[in-house]
């Protein structure tokens, strides 16, 4: 299982588990590493995390994937600042699979935002992790103001004597994934597409607070969520399933206005689970998105809402059966 290990200024460590922190930063040290922001943990980032596995194995070292938080973005330029599609806990639990061993994440500060090229590899490349070897994308940058590229990085890793892997992201139609088309695909509801880049879901989290109880009158009691953290897809109802406690249920999700009951401005999330019977206030729920079902409506009457959620719950088991 991918080990999250927490960086606070580029000169401490601390684990997210129960470890004695002294040690962290010592089990980091002498493999490979991978930087890079790894949001959405994508198809492309596959690739390149696949290649960090299989030279840290060959070193016989740890293979460390190294991320910031927050976004750099949100330091330098907050109102330009993307959405995050992905909590680091959960990045964590992707790259599991691809046998990653630790995901280290470095508080993001302006101090750290200052440093050159050269000093930022130096701190963290060469003094904190002593890695012997990397695997970059194409299009990485780092430094203050992004000075060093690719070109800069093969000079520093062949100083240190340090085997560079470069590694390009690119799909079977051979477009290069990112994290900006999955927000691009998302803000659109194209969910499907999303798990066709990210080989899961797109999933989000949030505690359940109390609501204006309609859902429940009418026979369609809905958990809505709030302090969601990351990217939300475009209104509209969808198909998903709603985990709670480590427990899977088919869900209904609508995502909007409530404009039949005179809700035309605020976006809220809710959740109908089909097959759960129980008390969900308070609780922390996660949901995947699978497909959508509909645009958001208005109706004329509580009648007629009442069966357009009759055949969006169809419509949901249908969708998660196929």
């Amino acid at each position: 299982m991918t080990q999250l290990v927490f960086l606070d200024d580029i000169g401490s460590a601390e684990l997210a588990t129960a470890c004695d922190p002294g040690d962290a930063l010592a089990k980091l040290q002498g493999g490979a590493i991978a930087i890079g922001n790894f949001d959405g943990v994508h198809r492309g980032h596959a690739v390149l995390l696949k290649r960090l596995h299989q030279m840290a194995c060959n070193l016989g070292g740890p293979s460390v994937a190294v991320t910031f938080d927050p976004h750099p973005a949100r330091i330098l330029r907050p109102e330009l600042a993307p959405l995050r599609l992905t909590w680091m806990e959960l990045r964590a639990e992707r790259m599991t699979p691809l046998g990653i061993d630790f995901l280290l994440v470095c508080r993001t500060t302006p101090e750290l935002l200052q440093l050159s090229a050269e000093d930022f590899f130096q701190r963290l490349v060469v003094d904190r992790l002593a890695a012997r070897a990397m695997v970059e994308g194409p299009n990485f940058f780092f430094g203050r103001d992004r000075g060093g590229d690719i070109e800069a990085l093969k000079q520093l890793t062949d100083q240190h004597s340090i085997e560079l892997s470069i590694v390009s992201a690119e799909s079977q139609s051979g477009k290069m994934v990112s994290s900006s088309s999955i927000r691009n695909h998302l803000s659109r509801g194209e969910v499907k597409a999303v798990i066709q880049l990210c080989e899961v879901p797109h999933r989000i989290r949030g505690l359940v607070a109390t609501g204006a109880g309609r859902g429940r009158e009418i026979g369609f009691p809905t958990a809505n969520l709030t302090q969601i953290d990351v990217a939300i897809p475009a209104t509209g109802v969808y198909a998903g399933y709603a985990w709670v406690d480590g427990t899977k249920f088919p869900a209904a999700v609508h995502l909007g206005p409530n404009p039949t009951f005179g809700d035309n401005q605020k976006v809220k999330v809710e959740v109908h689970l089909l097959d759960y019977h129980g008390d969900l206030y308070k609780k922390t729920l996660m949901v995947d998105f699978i497909d959508r079902v509909r645009d958001v409506k208005k109706f004329d009457s509580a009648e007629q809402l009442i069966d357009q959620l009759q055949q969006d719950m169809e419509s949901v088991r249908a969708i998660l059966a196929s």
